[in-house]
This record gives structure tokens, sequence and C-alpha cells, in this order.
């Protein structure tokens, strides 16, 4: 083996080494409650031999399909620029359709998607860590009335953590998870050892068998085989850390035996002993290990809870960039990885909803209750995003890759339908949520639209502008950087600065912003220059929907098309809109969450890192 392969193989074990602690954090918990599920709460079934074996072949050939084959094998295929999530797949999609109405409809889903996952985001620390905690009841059972205040404790602290980032103690997540899925493993090894009939359960006639008779069931059991499931869509969202290769490789090298291992004792154990399906996964412990279990299951589960909190904001972000949310004020926790990011509007509303839902429910059994629907919903739409690309993307092949895509369409849209049974028992809520979240996303964009519709009718097109005589008014020294959503147009804000001070700059730069649907842009096609007219320029700046919008670095970036700017004499003017009440395109209270949404809205000389002491901004009012 040469120098440099064993290198290559060095590093991409250390990449799958990390992967374990983002990616896996949220399916690696599922063993604390999913096959509890399928036995206990208003849906169980009874924990007979046939029954056990049906279900743990439900867990096995599920995990196998959806989560090993579609998602590692299959969807990880399909990245943008080597960036996952459905908001990513979006993005794709949307740029290989060759038609306008086939690309709104993806466009559509992908967002309902990614609105759907707000709802996971806040479900998965209220279920993990309560979960978790859970087994100081089965350790010591004064515990009991205490699971709830320490749930909330270790959240408020999750929460409040948030601001420092994740890079200090990053590099302990992942052999945190390492001794968390050898555990795992080695309890159900044990506990195979002394029922070893319990191996049968791979054979998939159990689980059939038991649809065929039993198929009312059976459709009920699925919602609880889901609950293993539902870190899925992780795997594909957090691919861009660390690439396909390292998760595939944490996935078939130690998470999927372990978990295959922990599900297949739990199955034992209750073969064994029926009445320890009131929590199989502790009761697989020696007592001398069952505190240990549980501070570390703890600390996975708040693991699994950072991977999913980290995830609302990498979400948040790029719905941002894509024209879906406001300009939020988004803090970057590392100087090296931009990755990491901390959104204090999204922290402290997601602890909020976090802690409602711990209050509400007071258990994990409850909370599965709510768990699965808004998952299950964007496995469906991920992949129908991917069938599209297929469909639109030329010179690939397709007929088995569809077919395969089929057949996870169909099983999803089974435990899609399964999960609903739970829609009066909490099952609503993340869907009211997503629906709420889409509603905001969706109002956003059209209020927008129809901003920039209005825009267009009242300012001068800069065509003209160019071509006719510059206004007759006296020439300041030094740069003046206009900020326009539209390049056609004039932008209001140099109208307003000749209307109140009658004067302009000697060099007026008209600075257009471009999100572009890829991850990041190279600094080589940073900024396009275009000279108007003597003194006159358009700059267009390009930014990758995962990029954080720097405007002064990126006119720096002009100097080499022959545009040098002075810092020191040069003013940035950005214009403020504020929406007032008139007959528009939109009902009069989705015009009020428009404005809103509007007034929530981070200043644009922050958030695109203008200097503070160089912008001035200027107010207009616009009726829609």
């Amino acid at each position: 083996m040469s120098q440099s392969d064993s290198h290559s193989r060095s590093g991409l074990v250390g990449l799958a080494l990390a992967a374990l602690g983002v990616v896996y954090g949220d399916i690696g918990t599922s063993p604390l409650y999913a096959f509890k599920e399928a036995f206990t709460g208003p849906h169980g079934i009874d924990p007979s031999e046939v029954n056990v074996l049906a279900a743990l072949s439900a867990f096995f050939w599920a995990g196998l399909l959806i989560v090993s084959i579609k998602y590692v094998w299959v969807v990880l295929r399909f990245d943008n620029e080597g960036e996952g999530g459905v908001l990513a797949l979006t993005a794709l999609a949307q740029r290989v359709s060759h038609r306008p109405r086939w690309a709104l409809a993806a466009v559509g889903g992908g967002i309902f998607a990614a609105a759907l996952f707000y709802g996971d985001a806040i479900i998965t620390p209220a279920i993990s860590v309560l979960s978790a905690v859970e087994g100081l009841s089965v350790a010591t059972p004064q515990f009991e009335h205490y699971v709830v205040p320490i749930t909330v404790g270790i959240l408020v602290g999750l929460f409040m953590i948030q601001k420092h980032g994740t890079g200090r103690v990053g590099q302990f997540f992942g052999p945190i998870t390492v001794v968390w899925f050898l555990a795992l493993g080695a309890l159900g090894v044990g506990s195979i050892l002394q029922t070893p009939e319990v191996l049968r359960a791979i054979d998939p006639r159990y689980a059939l068998q038991f649809a065929i008779e039993r198929p009312h069931t059976a459709f009920i059991l699925l919602s609880a085989v889901f609950l293993s499931l539902t870190g899925g869509e992780a795997l594909y969202a957090d691919m861009g850390h660390f690439g396909a290769r390292p998760v595939r490789l944490a996935w078939y090298g130690l998470v999927w035996p372990s978990l295959v291992l922990n599900y297949f004792g739990q199955g034992a154990l209750v073969l064994r002993s029926p009445v320890a399906i009131e929590n199989p996964f502790y009761l697989l412990a020696p007592d001398w290990f069952l505190l240990p279990l549980v501070g570390l299951a703890t600390v996975a589960t708040v693991i699994a809870s950072q991977a999913t909190i980290t995830g609302a904001y990498s979400m948040t972000l790029q719905a941002g960039r894509l024209g879906y949310l406001p300009r939020l004020r988004i803090l970057h926790t590392s100087d090296t990885e931009k990755g990491q990011i901390y959104i204090p509007s999204v922290n402290w509303l997601m602890l909020v909803a976090v802690i409602v839902l711990v209050l509400q429910f007071r258990s994990s059994g409850a909370l599965a209750a709510a768990y699965g629907i808004a998952v299950s919903g964007t496995m469906i739409i991920t992949t129908l995003l991917t069938a599209f690309i297929l469909l639109m993307a030329e010179g690939r092949v397709r007929v088995g890759l569809l077919a395969a895509l089929a057949l996870f369409g169909a099983l999803e849209l089974l435990f899609f339908s399964s999960n609903l049974t739970k829609l009066g028992e909490g099952g609503w809520m993340p869907m009211a949520l997503g629906a709420a979240i889409f509603l905001m996303l969706t109002t956003w964009k059209e209020g927008s639209r129809l901003l920039a519709n209005q825009r267009c009718k009242i300012d001068v097109p800069m065509a003209g502008f160019v071509r006719g005589p510059l206004p007759d008014v006296p020439r300041v020294f030094g740069t003046a950087v206009y900020l326009t959503s539209e390049p056609s147009l004039v932008p209001s804000a140099l109208f307003h600065n000749l209307k109140h001070y009658k004067v302009m700059h000697e060099r007026i730069i008209f600075l257009h912003v471009v999100n572009e649907g890829i991850p990041r842009v190279d600094d080589d096609e940073r900024v396009a220059v275009t000279q108007l007219a003597p003194g006159l320029y358009n700059v267009d700046a390009r930014f990758g929907f995962r990029e954080e919008p720097d405007l002064p670095a990126a006119l720096a970036l002009a100097a080499r098309y022959g545009l040098e700017l002075e810092e020191m004499t040069t003013t940035y003017f950005v214009a403020r809109a504020r929406i007032v009440d008139g007959p528009g395109g939109m009902p009069r209270w989705r015009c009020g969450l428009f404005a809103w949404m509007m007034r929530q809205s981070e200043g644009a000389a922050s958030y695109f890192k203008l200097p503070a002491n160089q912008v001035v901004e200027l107010g207009t009012q616009v009726m829609l």
C-alpha cells in the first residue's frame, strides 16, 4: 500500500468517525423507544412469540430497504454540488426541469417537506431526552416524578449553550457515539446468545405472513416500525459535511449492525420475559451497568438533539438563500467552518416549542404518537424529487433506479398512512406546525414577488436612465453603492437621495445580489462588472445558498475587473420598504403576515456585512 493510499484511507476513517456523531445521532437513539412502542400504548400488540418475530422481521427489512438501500446507497448519489437535504434536492430538481409547471410543482413539494422538517426538529429533542431520562425510573422508581423536570433542565442547558457553537465539543461526539453503538451491539449480543432462536426473524416470511393474516394489526404496527427509520433523512441532509463515502462506511461498518443486534436483543429478552416489554432497552442491561447506561443514553440523546438543532439552523439558512424567509440574524460560531452557525430567533423558538411538548406529553410513549407523520411525509417527497430528477436528467441509467424508487415510495406511503392513525393522539401537531411554516414560507416568497412587481411599476427603467442625460446636480467626491433587487430598474434609494440631498457621487455602483441554486460559488465567478456609462457601473454578486453574503468582500474582487473601491470614501445606500394596506394580490390577513415577517427581518446592513458607519438607509412605503 502506498503512503498516499494510507493517508487517504485514514482520512476516510476519520471522516466516518466524525459522521457518527452528527449524521447518526437521531437514528442511533431509536432503540430507546421504537421496539417498545410496537407492544405498548393504545395500539400495542400482544408480546407473543409470533408477534415479536413478526415485528422484528418488519424492523429488519424496513431498515434494510429504506435506510440501507434507499438512502445510503441510492439517494446519496443525488447531491447538489456535494450538498444534500431536501432543499438542496429541490434546487437541483428546479435546475434540471425542462418545464416551468413541473419545476413549480417540484419546488412546492420541496418547500412543504422543508416545513415538515421543523416538526421533526422539535419532536426529536423532546422524545430522545425523555426516553433516556426515563431510564432513571427503571433503576430507581422513586425518580419517576423527576423525569420531566430533569428532562426540561437538560433541554434548557442544551439550547443555552448553542451560542457557543459545536466546534469545541464536536471532536468528542464521534468517539462517544462509537461507545454508544458498541454498547448497543454488546447488549444485543448478550441477549441473543441466551435466545438464539430470535434470529429466525431475519426471514421476511414472518412479517409477510403476519400482514396477510392480520392486515389491520400489521398496518398499525408500521407506525411503530417507522420510529426506527426517523433518522434516515438526516443521512442525506448532513452528507455535505462529510461526503457520501464516510457516511456509507459508518453505516455499514458500525451503525446498521449495532442497531440490528440491539433490536434482536430486545426481541430475545421479550421472548424470555414478556413483562420486559415495559422498557426492553434498559432491562437488557445488568444491574451494575444500568445507571452508566442511563448516563450514556442521555449523552447520546443530547448529541442526537444537537444534530437536529443544527439541521434546523441549516434549513433556515438555505430557505433564506432561496428567498423563502426574510433576512435573519445568523452568527457563525467558527472561524474555519462555515457550516457551524447559530440563529438566535430559531434557537429560542425551538426551545419554547420543545418544552411545551415535554410538559404536554410527559412521556416518550405519548410523544411517539406525534412522531413519524412529518418525517414519513418528508421521505415521500424526497423519493418523488429523486424520481423527478431521474426523469429529467439525460444520459442516466434510469429503469432500475426508478423501479426501486417506486418500491420505496409504496412502502413510505404505507408508513405515512399508518402514522395517520395517530393523528388524533398528537400526530396533528407536527402536521399543523408544518402547514403553518409552509404558509409562512410561501407568503414570504409571494409577498416578495408582489413587492418586486410594485417596484417595477414605480421605478425607472435602467436602460432609459443610462441613455438619457444624468441629473444636473452637483457631483461629490467618493463612491455610492446602491443595493438593488432588480438590475433592470434604477434603485428608488437613488431618487430619494436626489430628492433630499440633491447631489450625486462621482462614481455610482448598482449592486445586485444573485442567490444561486447551488451551495457555493467560486471566487472566480463571484462578481460580474458592467460599465453602464462613465462613472456608472452595475455589479452582480453571486452567492450560493450555503454561503454568508459578504458584499464588501465581493466588491473587493471587482478590482480584477478594474473597479477598485477606497473603503473610507465608499457609502452604501439601502432602501427599507414598509408595507401598508391596499388592494393587491394577497388577502389582507396574508398581507399582514408578510408585513410582520418583514419587520422581523434583519437589516440589510448587518445581513450583508456592510460597514456600520458607511450605510445610509432610506425608507419607502409600498402598497400591496
